[in-house]
């Protein structure tokens, strides 16, 4: 007898018009704070400014139409199934070409599978978008355990390794035994655990982000270009990590705050994307401000703030560090990226097979440079098909 929960069950996005109304409703009901001091000065400083959050606010309440982008969505083929008990939402999008190989694609925090909207065409379908059929993929892009539709978790244990597990069992399920895979920030970590986790079916491991040890002594910094990328990793640590210790301890308490407060959410979803991308000072020079809008809606209305916070908790509490990868990997470095790796620090972990320092972009190469990360997950595969 098969496993019903093994079943892939086709899915809609369908938001009731009641949430869209009560979405309004709470954004105009806002209670402000006044400025942070010194905000006059210097707006981000100490966070998201006011002017600006109240501005974006006033825009997502009544100008922004989350049906556009839920149209966007439920244009490609969606489904949902489950995975070691946990019911996993995905988008799978077959190339028109048959030999197309097949690729699992991950976001992260605080993204989503709306990142890669605008790189699925091309990807899918290069001939139509200027390309060779001869680089075509079949496209896998779940939504990770505990974000948006494959929300909120069940159970404790869900960390990048678990997930990479799943993920793996995923594309079997789907009928593929040779696979690729590619993601930035939790999406980086996951796609190298699926190729720890099914070496002997994983083709390849395309990444725009990864984690590496960080030299200590600083004797082993060997020029100032290394020097530089060690201290953009301290200046992380030290200024931009708070986030990450709220979510990595208490992500429930946080919560309640976030799922109750949508500008809540949008301050702190949005404050990253102006800390990590590309940008001349706001996050809408780097992405289009209306898929931004779509990827806090999407934590909104799903009420996975918190459920997405858990996988902090769970890698800190599963303390694996950096795993050795055996399997072929390509790191795509973006220079307004979070914090950029060392090759020769990756290599101590990961068989290193492509490195391209990419000239503008950042943390969301997906949303920010879709043309260039997708040129380069293209020639990464061409020699490993």
């Amino acid at each position: 007898m098969s496993d019903p929960s093994a079943e892939l069950v086709p899915f809609t996005a369908a938001v009731p018009q009641a949430e869209i109304d009560d979405l309004r409703a709470r954004i105009r009901a806002t209670r402000w704070p006044g400025p942070a001091p010194g905000e006059a000065d210097d707006p981000w400083a100490r966070g998201v400014p006011v002017d600006y959050l109240r501005e974006l606010a006033a825009y997502w309440a009544d100008g922004f139409d989350w049906r556009t982008h839920e149209a966007r969505l439920n244009a490609h083929p969606q489904l949902t199934t489950t995975v070691d008990g946990q019911r996993l939402h995905l988008l799978h999008v077959r190339s028109p070409e048959p030999d197309a190989l097949p690729l699992v694609v991950t976001h992260g925090w605080p993204g989503s599978v709306l990142e890669f909207l605008d790189v699925l065409g091309p990807l899918t379908d290069p001939v139509a978008h200027g390309g060779d059929a001869r680089d075509a993929f079949h496209v896998v892009a779940p939504s990770i355990p505990g974000y948006g539709f494959s929300g909120p978790v069940t159970e404790p244990g869900w960390d990048p390794a678990r997930v990479g597990r799943a993920f793996a069992t995923l594309m079997h399920r789907l009928g593929y035994e040779r696979y690729a895979a590619q993601g930035g920030d939790w999406g980086s970590t996951i796609s190298r655990e699926i190729g720890i986790a099914d070496p002997e079916h994983v083709v390849g491991v395309h990444l725009n982000m990864l984690l590496q040890r960080t030299p200590r002594d600083p004797a082993e910094v060997r020029d100032d270009e290394e020097r530089a990328r060690v201290e953009e990793v301290a200046r992380y640590v030290r200024d931009g990590s708070g986030y990450r210790s709220v979510q990595a301890t208490r992500p429930q308490t946080l919560a309640y705050a976030l799922t109750d407060s949508p500008v809540g959410q949008l301050a702190w979803i949005v404050e990253k994307f102006r800390e990590w991308t590309d940008n001349a000072g706001l996050p809408e020079d780097a992405v289009d401000r209306d898929l931004l809008l779509a990827d806090v809606s999407l934590y909104w209305f799903t009420r996975t703030a918190g459920s997405s916070a858990q996988l902090y908790l769970e890698a800190a509490a599963a303390r694996r560090g950096v795993r050795p990868s055996t399997v072929p990997t390509g790191v795509a470095v973006f220079p307004r990226d979070i914090a950029r790796p060392i090759r020769r620090l990756a290599e101590e972990t990961d068989r290193i097979v492509r490195w391209t320092e990419m000239e503008r972009g950042g943390h969301f190469a997906a949303m920010e440079e879709p043309d260039l990360l997708v040129e380069d997950v293209r020639a990464m595969f061409r020699e490993l098909r």
